[in-house]
C-alpha cells in the first residue's frame, strides 16, 4: 500500500474545493455574520459531500454513479432552488452586532446546508474522476486501504480550504462594521441566489 495515496488526496481534495462558487461565498458571509465556528462547520459540511463524492469515484461505486447522472436534472433543480432562497433569505438577514456564540441547532443547520448543496453538484464527481486519472490514482480502485486513504486524504484536503477560506474571513471582521455587514449580505444573497437562477436557467 502506498502511503503517498493519503498526501496526493490532500492535495485532490484542496485543488476540487478551491474554486470560488456559492458554497465560498456562503461561508465567508457565515463566518462574518456569526463568527469563525460557524463558517468553519459550514466548511465541514462541504467537505464532506467532497469525500463522499470522492469515496465514489475512489471505490468505482457504478450503481450510485449512475443513479448521479441519471438523476442530475433534479438535483440540478433542487441545489438551484436551494440556491435561490438561501440567497433570498440572506438579503433580507440583517447582521448580529457582534458574532453570535452558536448552538447545536445553528451548527447543525450550517453543516446540513452545505452538505446538500455541495451533494446538489454532480459536476463533483466528475471533477474528482478526472482528478483521480490525471494523479494516476485509478489503481486505488478495488484496493479498500489505499482507496480509504485517499477519501480521508480528499475530506482533509478539502477542510484544510475551508479553515483558510474562513479563518481569511475572520481576520477581516474586526475592520467591518454594522452598514458594511449589512451590504455585504445583500451582495452576497445576490451573488447566491444569481448561482441559483444560472443552474435552474442552464437547465431550459
Amino acid at each position: 500500500m502506498d502511503s503517498s495515496i493519503f498526501f496526493k488526496g490532500i492535495v485532490v481534495g484542496f485543488l476540487v474545493a478551491t474554486p470560488l462558487g456559492p458554497i465560498a461565498v456562503l461561508c465567508i458571509q457565515r463566518t462574518l455574520n456569526e463568527g469563525k465556528i460557524h463558517g468553519m462547520v459550514s466548511g465541514l459540511g462541504a467537505a464532506t459531500a467532497d469525500a463522499l463524492y470522492g469515496l465514489i469515484a475512489a471505490f468505482g461505486l457504478t450503481f450510485v454513479s449512475n443513479f448521479l447522472v441519471k438523476e442530475q436534472l433534479w438535483l440540478r433543480v433542487g441545489g438551484g432552488i436551494l440556491l435561490c432562497y438561501m440567497g433570498g433569505r440572506i438579503f433580507l438577514s440583517r447582521p448580529v452586532q457582534r458574532a453570535a456564540s452558536g448552538n447545536g441547532a445553528s451548527y447543525t443547520n450550517n453543516y446540513i446546508s452545505t452538505f446538500l448543496l455541495t451533494l446538489a453538484n454532480p459536476g463533483t464527481f466528475i471533477a474528482f474522476a478526472a482528478m483521480f486519472a490525471g494523479f494516476g490514482l485509478v489503481q486505488a480502485n478495488g484496493h479498500y486501504a489505499s482507496a480509504g486513504l485517499l477519501v480521508a486524504g480528499v475530506f482533509v484536503g478539502s477542510e484544510i480550504w475551508w479553515l483558510i477560506l474562513s479563518s481569511v474571513a475572520a481576520t477581516f471582521l474586526q475592520r467591518l462594521g454594522y452598514g458594511k455587514l449589512s451590504w455585504l449580505n445583500k451582495i452576497a444573497g445576490i451573488v447566491i441566489a444569481g448561482f441559483g437562477l444560472f443552474v435552474l436557467l442552464s437547465l431550459i
